[in-house]
């Protein structure tokens, strides 16, 4: 794994983390194997971090604030619900593509939380995908989608986007801007008249 040396050790921590919650999986993952993978004792861990949880916290509500962040911006623009939409799934893919490490641990090992940060979770994620129903919502009301369930389209939307991690990779020819773009086309294709 690839460490830019530039960062502080904590850093350094969470980005160790975040590649071994995507690859092995966050149960498969002991503080032991994290140290073993920085160099250090296990015990030094806990002068960077509290627990092996607080790792997984960070990482699913940091992508999570990215997602909201960039539906916020959007929100606020005065554009067709269409447009809307576009560009909604324009942002959420950039964030994915970003960090594909974070997104995969956020989208696969988010159930690994204690029940109190995955209830707040949960609302969070529920609250986000409700905003997207929003707007297809007011697509069809605007006359500019056809009339479908909303709830299958959005579902079936975010099935599309958040396999992102699993293909879409850096080096490939097709660059972020190019995917984001192509998707969203794609998307909303599928809900026009």
């Amino acid at each position: 794994m690839f460490i830019k040396e530039n960062l502080s050790r904590k850093e350094q921590v969470y980005l160790h983390a975040t590649e071994m919650f995507k690859d092995r999986g966050y149960a498969a993952t002991s503080m032991r194997d994290l140290a073993n993978s920085l160099g250090i004792e296990a015990a030094s861990l806990y002068s960077h971090i509290r627990s092996k949880e607080e790792l997984l916290r960070k990482i699913c509500f940091d992508i999570a604030a990215e997602f909201i962040g960039g539906l916020i911006n959007v929100e606020q623009k005065d554009i067709p619900a269409s447009e809307k939409l576009r560009l909604g799934i324009i942002s959420h893919t950039k964030v994915i593509a970003r960090d594909l490490a974070s997104a995969a641990v956020f989208f696969n090992e988010y159930r690994n939380l204690s029940p109190a940060y995955l209830h707040d979770f949960l609302l969070l994620r529920i609250n986000y995908i409700n905003r997207f129903k929003k707007m297809i919502k007011q697509g069809i009301a605007d006359d500019e989608f056809a009339e479908v369930d909303i709830k299958l389209a959005v579902m079936t939307m975010f099935s599309s986007l958040n396999w992102m991690p699993t293909w879409y990779n850096h080096t490939e020819s097709i660059d972020q801007e190019k995917v984001s773009t192509e998707l969203a086309q794609m998307l909303i294709k599928g809900l026009k008249k």
